[in-house]
């Protein structure tokens, strides 16, 4: 069997249970705090489970019904990008023609898809970085000759150390190119 001549990696984007969780636990507490709002206001029960006889309208009502409209403003943010799974994409490296193309989905209406394309004479290295600490970060990323460092793994959850580094080698051999920060 031949060395393989195309690599094909998926990035997962926004499409994860942590944000629809996030989207349907926002959803959930907006509704609650803008229902108590604007239930203070009416002076009508809207929600059984709850007594709102005892909160006025000015300051706890206006600041329940704020609270809430932000709550179901940010759930419908982040169910938007759960559903239309922005920063999702994928990475083709091809030794046959020596491109490598990077595609991301971006959020609707503004630079919606991102697709770059490089040759594979343009690229000096890849290189790891690691930063362990309260906010760890472990990327690989593209660098060019003209100083140029784009990302090629998911954002979120970091990989574990073996796995980072195992797939920068990879990446390095498949390219052969040098990698950087190892």
């Amino acid at each position: 069997m031949g060395k393989k001549t195309i690599r094909h990696d998926l990035i997962l984007g926004s499409k994860r249970f942590s944000n629809f969780l996030w989207s349907a636990l926002s959803f959930i507490g907006g509704a609650g705090f803008l229902s108590v709002g604007l239930s203070s206001y009416f002076k009508v029960q809207i929600l059984p489970i709850t007594n709102t006889q005892d909160i006025s309208f000015i300051p706890q009502g206006i600041v329940m019904t704020f609270y809430g409209t932000i709550g179901l403003f940010l759930s419908l943010f982040l169910g938007c990008c759960f559903f239309l799974n922005v920063g999702g994409g994928y990475n083709r490296y091809n030794t046959e023609t020596e491109e490598i193309s990077i595609f991301r989905i971006g959020f609707p209406f503004i630079n919606n898809e991102i697709y770059l394309k490089y040759n594979f004479k343009d690229i000096e290295s890849i290189q790891l970085s690691i930063v362990d600490g309260l906010n760890p970060k472990r990327e690989i990323y593209l660098c060019t000759k003209d100083n140029k460092k784009i990302p090629l793994t998911r954002v979120g959850e970091p990989l574990l150390l073996s796995e980072i580094e195992e797939e920068a080698v990879n990446l390095a051999n498949f390219l052969n190119v040098s990698l950087e920060g190892f």
